[in-house]
Parts: C-alpha cells; sequence; structure tokens
C-alpha cells in the first residue's frame, strides 16, 4: 500500500469514515482454501435483471443510493494484513452505476451477451473497491436490461434476490420522496460474521469433526492427474423437458424425498457411470440462513457442504434413494464451516486443485423474486457461473416446470462433446429412474 493510500486510511478511521472488521469464515475460505487466488474473475456471480417501465437514470442513481446506505457490502473492501486481510467499512460511499443506449444494432442477444461478458469479466479492486458493478443498458424508454456484477467474498446467490427487492423498493420510495431512504437491515453482514465465530468455538467445531472425520475418510479423487493450470472456463446451458421436470419432482413427492436428493442420487448414478468410479464425493452450497435477521442482509452466508455416496449396483434406485436422502439430511446438520473442514481432515491438495472435491453439484432454488407493479417490474435472471475452482460443475435451476442445467467445466480437461454426453446419460438416468423407480442399478447403468 502506498504512503498515500496509508495516510488516506488513517484518516478514515480517526475519523470515523471507515472501520476495520476480520474476515467472516466464508470470507476466509477464499483465501485459505480456494485454488484460485481471491482475485480471480472465476469469483464473479453474475446477473441480469430486465427492468420493465418508464424509469430515469436520476431515480435509478437515487435508488442504488438508498440501497448502498442500507446493505454495507457494497461499502466493503479488503486490506492486507499481517496473518489475513481485513475488511474495510466505509461509512459512505457513491454507487458503481452507468448508463448506456444501446443502438438497434446491438440490441440482438448475442451482441448483448458480448457487451455483459466483457463487465462480468473485468477484474475488481479488492483494495480501492468498490466490489461490484453494475450498467444498466438502455433498449428502449420502458425496455432496460441492468448486468450486474458482484465480487463472491461480499455476496451469494441469495443476495442477488435481496438485490432486486431492495432495489425496486428503494425505486418505488423514490417516487415518492426522494429524501426518503430504506430502513436498516435487522442484521449488517459484519455483525452477522462476528456471532458466527462467536458460535463456532472449539467444542463445537469438534462435536462435528466426530461426524465429518469417518464421513470423508478414505475418499479418493476422479482424476489423479488432472492439470494444474486452471485452463479456459467453459458454460454450456441445457434444460431438462417439461414432463421430465414433473416426473422427477413426483418421484420425490411419492418417495418422501426432497428435489434435490432425487437429482443428486440420479447425478450420483451418472457419474458413476461416466468416470467409472463406485466412490462418488460432490460439495454442494448451502444457504447458510437459518435466522430471520439475516434474510435481509446482502453478503457471503452460504457454505459448502461435501455429500459422499457409495454406488452399490445391487440395490434398487428406491433404495439408494432412500440413503441419499438420509445422509444429505446429516451432512447438511452437521455442516462446518469448510475453511474449518478443510483443516479438520489435513487435506494436502495439489496446488490448482479444490480441496476435498472437484465436482460441485448445485440445486438453485433461492428465493429469485420477479416484483411488479403496474408501471415497473424487475425480472433476475442469475447467470450461473459456480466460482470456478472446480474441475466440473452441474447446477440446476428451477424455472416453472423446466429445471434449467448449467455445465461448467474446465476445457483443457474436458472437450464440449463428453459434457454433452455427460448430460445426456444425466438425463437418461432422471427418465429411466422416474419410470421405475425400483430398478436395478447395474441394470440402469447398463441401459445407459
Amino acid at each position: 500500500m502506498s504512503q498515500d493510500h496509508r495516510a488516506r486510511l488513517k484518516q478514515w478511521l480517526e475519523s470515523g469514515e471507515a472501520r476495520l472488521q476480520p474476515l467472516t469464515l466464508t470470507q476466509r475460505e477464499l483465501w485459505e482454501a480456494s485454488p484460485v487466488p481471491p482475485g480471480d474473475v472465476s469469483n464473479h456471480i453474475c446477473a441480469f435483471i430486465r427492468v420493465r417501465g418508464p424509469i430515469t437514470q436520476e431515480r435509478c442513481e437515487a435508488a442504488f443510493h438508498k440501497v448502498v446506505d442500507r446493505q454495507e457490502v457494497f461499502r466493503l473492501s479488503f486490506l492486507p494484513g499481517k496473518d489475513q486481510p481485513l475488511q474495510l467499512i466505509r461509512r459512505t460511499s457513491s454507487p458503481a452505476l452507468t448508463f448506456r443506449d444501446l443502438p438497434s444494432a446491438q440490441q440482438h442477444p448475442e451482441a448483448i451477451e458480448e457487451l455483459a461478458q466483457e463487465i462480468f469479466d473485468k477484474p475488481f479492486d479488492l483494495v480501492g473497491g468498490p466490489l461490484y458493478r453494475s450498467e444498466i443498458l438502455r433498449l428502449a424508454s420502458d425496455d432496460h436490461i441492468l448486468v450486474f456484477s458482484i465480487h463472491h467474498a461480499i455476496a451469494d446467490g441469495w443476495t442477488l434476490g435481496v438485490f432486486v427487492q431492495d432495489l425496486f423498493a428503494a425505486y418505488l420510495l423514490g417516487l415518492k420522496s426522494m429524501e426518503s431512504s430504506l430502513p436498516p437491515v435487522p442484521l449488517s453482514y459484519t455483525a452477522w460474521g462476528a456471532a458466527e465465530r462467536a458460535f463456532w468455538q472449539p467444542a463445537e467445531l469438534e462435536k462435528r469433526a466426530a461426524f465429518w472425520k469417518p464421513a470423508l475418510s478414505g475418499a479418493t479423487r476422479f482424476w489423479k492427474d488432472s492439470p494444474a493450470e486452471r485452463g479456459r472456463r467453459e458454460r454450456w446451458v441445457t434444460h431438462l423437458p417439461a414432463d421430465l421436470g414433473r416426473g422427477v419432482r413426483e418421484l420425490a413427492r411419492r418417495s418422501g424425498a426432497t428435489l434435490f436428493s432425487t437429482l443428486l442420487a440420479a447425478f450420483q448414478i451418472t457419474l458413476s457411470k461416466w468416470t467409472g468410479a463406485d466412490d462418488v464425493l460432490v460439495g454442494t452450497p448451502v444457504a447458510n440462513r437459518n435466522r430471520q435477521a439475516v434474510r435481509e442482509t446482502m453478503g457471503y452466508c452460504a457454505g459448502i457442504v461435501p455429500l459422499r455416496g457409495q454406488i452399490d449396483r445391487t440395490r434398487k434406485f428406491s433404495d439408494s434413494l432412500r440413503e441419499v436422502h438420509q445422509n444429505s439430511v446429516d451432512a447438511f446438520a452437521n455442516a462446518m464451516p469448510f475453511v474449518e473442514l478443510v483443516r479438520l481432515m489435513n487435506d494436502s491438495s495439489s496446488p490448482g486443485h479444490n480441496p476435498l472435491f472437484e465436482v460441485r453439484f448445485a440445486l438453485q432454488n433461492h428465493p429469485v423474486p420477479d416484483v411488479n407493479v403496474p408501471s415497473l417490474g424487475l425480472q433476475l435472471r442469475m447467470r450461473s457461473t459456480g466460482t470456478f475452482r472446480f474441475d466440473l460443475a452441474c447446477e440446476v435451476t428451477e424455472e416453472g416446470d423446466e429445471l434449467e442445467v448449467v455445465w461448467l467445466f474446465r476445457q483443457n480437461m474436458f472437450p464440449l462433446d463428453e459434457i454433452q454426453n455427460l448430460n445426456r446419460l444425466y438425463q437418461a438416468t432422471l427418465a429411466g429412474v422416474c419410470r421405475s423407480p425400483e430398478i436395478l442399478t447395474s441394470a440402469l447403468m447398463t441401459a445407459l
């Protein structure tokens, strides 16, 4: 840090314009347990927000200002520390919002996608901040697209839903009075982080360790010789047909399982068929917002839970599903901060590889609101990114009866046609178990 920056920081701290806080446990994961550096653009969470209505630049800037005042993560950056970075929270900050009028020649989906990708891929200054970026693309006087990117260190998927709700409320409030502000959040992000640190004392960690040590002991990697260099990120999007989506939900209902457990059980069998491994370990995100007070808080609160399955070819799928469901319930009940779990398991992953597991599986079903009044509507569409620290990721998002399936993979490990074949296997597995839940795993895998 330059002398100029040091002097400015000292002035901020002495005047109360800024304060320092330790990292939250989830933030520590990015610095201590991730194969990619915190500043890597793969740590960006991205979204498109379609805005319908005759909005104005002045009112949008005023609405953003209200949200920035309410949510401290918009005023947060990170300072290097002796042992680990510190959060720097400013008391005030101007919104990072720009406008652009798009000519009709640039309004087709491919051009918008290319423009958005430039916004998504621009690195953030972790020290100087801000750690988010937003640009409103004006297609017509009543039709806009807000391209929004925010760093994973201050956000998770839940955060995007909170952002849309806050922005909508702030804009409507501004129509009544430009001077009005949003109510404060019940619990700030740094207060949530302090409560988490207070809870995760050695006795609590030791209690969880008794579950995780045997649960993860002896787990093996899928790819022992995968390259350390990350390779280019690839993203391929497809959908489960509506009838298959309804069939999977009905199977879950009749089996007394969740949609997540049903999708996961089929995914584990698919991975076993695809890799030849019977010991299948994947990681999944959890919202980690069990308290009502934190549901209005923007920030990186989500955790990661490893889920391990043993593929027994002599077992019926219905029996495997019951086991996967129970194992998932037990794992979520014993979840602990991932950075502490890595330390517990003494994982010595090779450089460039994620600790404990290299495949991510997620069902994105946290609140993603569409908010509307007669003159204004906001529709959020998350852009699955999976924070690219894994070799392979599968993210399923509910879209009505349909289920969107996003595959994220390392281009230097998997060509697209392999991923498309993996998707074909996954959909065939789901279709097979929907037709015959009592099918033996061996017969199911032979039919794939």
